[in-house]
């Protein structure tokens, strides 16, 4: 069943939205991307439509921006799997325009998430996650941050703790990645995924580090129950760290909504310590979104019912629903 819309002033419908500062970037079902600009007026803000494009020749299901700092970019994913890549360009007295980068994808499998973070590297380099359908994970790397065409396949893996797992071909209908947000530091680069799959393995939400060592991604922790190893996955949001001496993390599976601590210090083998504080009813069937706030304290999450609530703990570290909302006509 297909997402609610977002009905913009001037009559624009958007099956996809996201925002970057002062901008939103909005994908339709007609393959158009388009990019608004807040401006205030003097009663209120509102949004001005400065540019549209067509990015795919069908709906497009997904729009995610390239980190600030490498320009003003995004990646568009349409409803038949296929990535592309949208640079804003001005050139002289030419008017800015926005042109194609890139295309990912392939004619056999589909892309059902895309996010992009960063790699600490010895230059400080952006990096584009990939979730495809067949179970895959594909990583590509910029190698120079001011040219978005040039992006080299940097690893490619499945979701699974043992390499050595054996199943038959997967069949994934969703992914969610969630980029581990800290800043800066020496912290090595690391992110959350899971998936929505006939194949329970890959299913249950793993946190992948990238080795500098051995320059390779390894699995350092898997946010389930032993019981609870193949439900699927239909969302994951990792929070902002503002000091606290482990990290938060939100995944969304048929169970309802857990809410875990990952620990900072691993273990002989190199695995990060978990436990989940929390499991809450979360929404009537399928949750489809969940972002934090900047201090990773509150937890917004939409989903089939329609509804948006926000979760929060007290003092006593109990977490409980502290707003429900309900979209008006």
């Amino acid at each position: 069943m297909a997402k609610e819309l977002l009905i913009l002033d001037n009559g624009t419908t958007c099956s996809c939205w996201n925002y970057c500062g002062a901008r939103l970037a909005a994908g339709s079902a007609d393959g158009t991307v388009s990019i608004f600009d807040f401006c205030d007026s003097a009663s209120s803000s509102s949004l001005r439509s400065s540019f549209k494009f067509k990015a795919h020749e069908g709906n497009v299901v997904k729009v995610v921006w390239v980190p600030p700092e490498y320009g003003d970019a995004v990646a568009s994913v349409s409803a038949d799997g296929v990535v592309s890549l949208w640079e804003e360009v001005a050139q002289d007295s030419q008017p800015t325009q926005w042109k194609f980068c890139k295309s990912f994808g392939s004619s056999s499998s589909k892309v059902l998430d895309v996010q992009f973070g960063t790699s600490l590297n010895s230059l400080k380099m952006v990096t584009f996650v990939v979730a495809c359908s067949d179970g895959h994970v594909r990583v590509y790397e910029l190698l120079d941050p001011l040219e978005l065409r040039n992006w080299q396949l940097q690893a490619e893996f499945q979701n699974v703790i043992e390499s050595v797992s054996a199943f038959g071909k997967a069949l994934c209908f969703s992914a969610s990645i969630s980029w581990n947000p800290q800043k800066g530091g020496s912290q090595e680069s690391s992110f959350l995924i899971g998936f929505n799959s006939n194949t329970s393995e890959l299913n249950s939400s793993k946190v992948w580090e990238f080795d500098q060592a051995h320059q390779r991604w390894l699995p350092v922790a898997e946010l389930a129950l032993p019981e609870e190893k193949g439900d699927r996955v239909y969302a994951a949001a990792w929070a902002p760290n503002i000091g606290r001496p482990y990290e938060t993390i939100a995944v969304a599976t048929q169970k309802g909504l857990s809410i875990w601590h990952l620990g900072l210090n691993p273990d002989h083998n190199g695995t990060l310590p978990v436990e989940r504080v929390a499991l809450l009813p979360g929404h009537e069937g399928m949750v489809w979104q969940m972002e934090w706030d900047m201090s990773g304290m509150t937890l917004a999450t939409t989903g089939h019912d329609g509804m948006v609530r926000l979760w929060q703990s007290n003092l006593n570290g109990i977490w409980h629903q502290q707003a429900v909302m309900e979209p008006t006509a």
